[in-house]
């Protein structure tokens, strides 16, 4: 499997059947990660993770403290893309398989500042 990303009619593949998305909250400046599977059927939360909470990004009933992230199981059907845009308030969407990150300007190779990103799974 492979995820793709665009953005301004650039598209980058990246050879990988899981991935966490990472990011900072633009207000309560609080990590925030997702954990993904890429599919046939589109991408596929499995779990999300929060350290601490406020500013609509309280944890959901069931949530778990764990190493000091609230933890929690995400049971939804895959999505066929997901839209990402970038405020600038809080630095850039990261994309970590293997404990790498990278941003979004680095797997583009250039600064994407404001630009939108579409990923889906290549096949979608």
């Amino acid at each position: 499997m492979s995820l793709c990303l665009a953005s301004a009619g650039v598209v980058k593949a990246l050879a990988l059947a899981g991935f966490t998305l990472a990011w900072t909250h633009s207000v309560e400046k609080t990590a925030w990660q997702e954990d993904w599977r890429v599919t046939g059927d589109g991408l596929q939360l499995v779990q999300a993770r929060v350290k601490g909470s406020g500013a609509g990004m309280e944890p959901p009933p069931g949530a778990r403290l764990v190493d000091g992230w609230f933890e929690w199981q995400v049971d939804r059907e895959p999505l066929s893309r997901i839209v990402l845009a970038n405020s600038g308030a809080a630095g850039e969407w990261r994309i970590c398989t293997e404990g790498q990150c990278r941003t979004l300007s680095e797997i583009f190779d250039h600064d994407i500042g404001a630009a939108t990103i579409t990923m889906s799974a290549c096949n979608q």
